[in-house]
């Protein structure tokens, strides 16, 4: 690809060029596999969007336009595709009509192709992978869409739009990107020759509407008893971490628990996007930032965790702990900073605290094995296990208790686990959450809040 194709405009406003938006070559002769309707569709879908494009201000930027200005647009794309229809005698179906105005407005005042995927609330990820392959996350499940783009620099335009209003970059220099929608749904772009099949663009779409305890109980993803249980343990001010595999559904869960966090309490929140929506009112968010243009003005996450120290926080919740943050944040829990909640990536409980070593060595502080795990082992209490399944439903298998040390080795316990026991006729996994019957050490903390836990929660079930 040339590489004035792969420079992308910087500032927070984006032009609209021609070069960018309508097809440069011109249109492929009718052959066996495009048929003469298609054709027929693209090219005036190209006369209309160049001929609207000319009457609009050469400056543009999306997040300008509001709902009454994107109606004003498509009543004006309709108008100018009747013009081209008459002046060019030709007949088009309903359908097809519908079809290149929704596109061409899309492609104005949206993102282009994907801009319906961002705005059903069904879809909760959308997958560019290069201008041929569309994905599209639904229900946990992923499916191949038909929706195509015309080549890769319809794909870079697509991400301009997304990037250029947040004064990201995206280049030879700098060929990957992390950025926020302004509904703060997360954007991942990343370009050739990194990206070996072309621009690749991912989505994960940001509910505008949280999600409640209530609503994960209705999903499956935990029961009542697991709820309550959990709830007590943040209003108790128990140390936790919630883990799981990518899209395993562990920010949904971060924000439910931190909405158990009373109100008159002080939250400190940090995050490299920022996504949590908690409905307290003394909530201090906290926004790790990239590197300039110039590769200056990192401040990172443990930057942050380290701030936050200093500003009276009651309660700390990280997003993820990635990095050399784990030992601040181990710090900070250990030092009266307690009933914080973080999330981090591993297979297993087990395979969370080994991962928690490993972050803690990556401080560049050299300390014994042994002292990590008692750090770990004193300052986290409990371990949240969420899986994808098979099914594409998110599940909580398995909430373990942090006991102590046993010579070098924590020792844990499972309080809760999810048991499988089969598949239906759909496909979807069947099974139950169900307690181990052991009843956690740090009871004596929730009771000692004021709280209650009926013993039966806690109630091994007899096995049939």
């Amino acid at each position: 690809m040339h590489e004035k194709n792969m420079k992308v405009k910087n500032g927070p406003l984006f032009e609209i060029g021609m070069k960018s938006l309508v097809r440069k070559d011109p249109l492929p002769e009718a052959n066996q596999e495009v048929s003469e309707k298609v054709l027929l569709i693209e090219q005036l879908k190209d006369k209309t969007l160049r001929r609207t494009i000319d009457e609009m201000d050469e400056r543009v930027t999306v997040d300008r336009f509001s709902l009454p200005e994107k109606e004003r647009f498509h009543r004006r794309v309709s108008e100018m595709l009747n013009m081209i229809l008459a002046g060019e005698s030709r007949v088009l179906s309903r359908v097809d009509r519908e079809k290149i105005i929704r596109e061409v407005t899309d492609e104005i005042t949206g993102y282009g192709p994907i801009d319906p995927f961002l705005h059903d609330p069904e879809i909760t990820e959308v997958m560019v992978n290069g201008p041929r392959r569309v994905y599209v996350e639904k229900a946990g499940i992923v499916h191949k869409t038909d929706v195509v783009f015309r080549d890769d620099d319809h794909v870079l335009h697509t991400i301009e739009k997304i990037v250029g209003p947040l004064g990201r970059r995206l280049d030879d220099a700098s060929p990957l990107v992390d950025a926020r929608l302004p509904d703060g749904s997360r954007v991942n772009a990343i370009i050739p020759p990194l990206a070996v099949c072309g621009p690749t663009l991912t989505v994960r779409k940001f509910s505008r509407d949280p999600y409640t305890v209530e609503d994960l109980i209705s999903f499956g993803t935990l029961n009542t008893e697991i709820a309550m249980f959990l709830k007590m343990c943040v209003q108790s001010r128990i140390n936790i971490i919630i883990s799981g595999g990518t899209s395993s559904g562990k920010t949904t869960t971060l924000n439910v628990l931190s909405s158990f966090i009373p109100e008159n309490e002080r939250i400190v929140t940090i995050e490299d996007a920022a996504e949590l929506q908690l409905w307290q009112e003394h909530v201090v968010p906290l926004e790790a930032r990239p590197p300039n243009i110039e590769g200056r003005g990192r401040v990172t996450i443990r930057d942050l965790v380290i701030n936050t120290l200093r500003m009276r926080p009651d309660r700390i919740i990280v997003g993820e702990v990635r990095g050399g943050e784990a030992l601040d944040m181990l710090q900070a829990m250990n030092t009266g900073h307690d009933g914080s909640i973080t999330t981090g990536h591993a297979n297993s409980p087990r395979d969370m605290l080994f991962r928690l070593e490993t972050m803690v060595l990556m401080a560049g502080v050299e300390l014994p094995v042994r002292a990590i795990r008692e750090q770990i082992a004193t300052a986290l209490n409990l371990v949240v296990y969420q899986n994808r399944m098979r099914d594409g439903a998110r599940k909580v298998t398995k909430v373990s208790e942090i006991v102590g040390m046993e010579g070098d080795t924590i020792t844990l316990q499972d309080i809760f686990v999810f048991e499988q026991t089969g598949i239906d006729e759909k496909g979807r996994i069947k099974g139950r959450h169900r307690p181990t019957g052991i009843v956690p050490r740090f009871i004596e903390k929730i009771e000692s809040a004021g709280l209650y836990l009926p013993a039966e929660i806690f109630r091994s079930p007899v096995k049939a």
